[in-house]
């Protein structure tokens, strides 16, 4: 078959998931994976004869409702290609916002070197992950000493990977955000950010089959009862593990921003201030400890 076609009828599979767009979009990127070659390629010489093993398989894989992530296993963020596998939530662009707003707040006035920070600040990722936020920040601010909280095991294996593959220095422990966080990391920290699950259950049955079917749920959602658990649980551990005046940076629900500023402000944290995503959505908060 040629490019043209292989793509078409990947796209055609795909219809019913997605809409055409996107659908044709996820097939271009799967060749281009597949074959190693990149999608411009693709679209300058459509007429190109194509024979890429296992691409059926992939293509049924994508058919039944996984994200492409899985299928290739990788994902883009922050201008590095991260593994990601099934039981390991997929990094998402509001959260490259996250990781931007943070850096750009820890360097230097305007003017420093790209990278430069005010001394060795030490920042802890809660609920790593895929270790998108934690490897980001270690390699955008080579100046800070970062850490990593998991504890879930497929999550910590492939944050490892990423760590060791990108260079990252990154100083990794099995933590329950919950429970004990004080206790696995003693040490004290100018930074706490963390993308934890904060998402209503109730909310579930909405979302798009290949995240509510395929990524982890426990990334991902929260009692309807007690949406801010996670954020609560990491806030009042922050008063013992920030240094006064730390930063306590969070992505949140994007219908949960008075909430947050009510909890913040009842365990003790000031200056809040809450940033819009580029969709216009209340989706980043950041506070100080006292």
């Amino acid at each position: 078959m040629t490019c043209r076609e292989t793509i078409e009828s990947i796209t055609t599979r795909l219809s019913d998931l997605y809409d055409l767009r996107e659908a044709r979009t996820i097939a271009r990127v799967l060749v281009s994976e597949r074959a190693g070659i990149p999608v411009s390629a693709l679209l300058t010489d459509p007429g190109a004869e194509l024979r890429i093993e296992g691409l059926e398989a992939d293509a049924e894989r994508l058919a039944g409702g996984v994200p492409l992530q899985y299928v290739v296993g990788t994902a883009e963020f922050y201008g590095r290609r991260f593994t990601v596998r099934e039981g390991v939530l997929i990094p998402r662009p509001e959260t490259e916002e996250l990781v931007d707003r943070l850096v750009r707040s820890e360097r230097r006035e305007p003017g420093a070197t790209v990278g430069e920070v005010p001394g060795a600040i030490r920042i802890l990722d809660v609920g790593t992950g895929s270790g998108c936020i934690a490897a980001s920040l270690a390699l955008e601010l080579p100046g800070a000493e970062v850490f990593a909280a998991e504890i879930a095991d497929e999550a910590l294996t492939v944050a490892e990977e990423n760590f060791r593959r990108l260079g990252a220095h990154v100083t990794l422990r099995r933590a329950d955000a919950l429970n004990g966080l004080e206790e696995r990391f003693p040490e004290k920290f100018d930074v706490i950010v963390s993308n934890p699950p904060y998402v209503p259950a109730s909310d579930r049955a909405a979302m798009h089959p290949n995240v509510r079917d395929h990524e982890p749920a426990v990334a991902l959602f929260v009692p309807d009862d007690d949406p801010l658990r996670f954020y609560r649980a990491i806030a009042r551990a922050g008063r013992r593990m920030l240094q006064p005046g730390g930063r306590l940076w969070f992505e949140i629900y994007e219908q949960a921003a008075e909430a947050m500023r009510e909890m913040l402000a009842g365990e003790g944290y000031t200056d809040t201030i809450v940033y819009k995503d580029l969709f216009d959505k209340d989706r980043i908060t950041c506070s100080r400890r006292k």
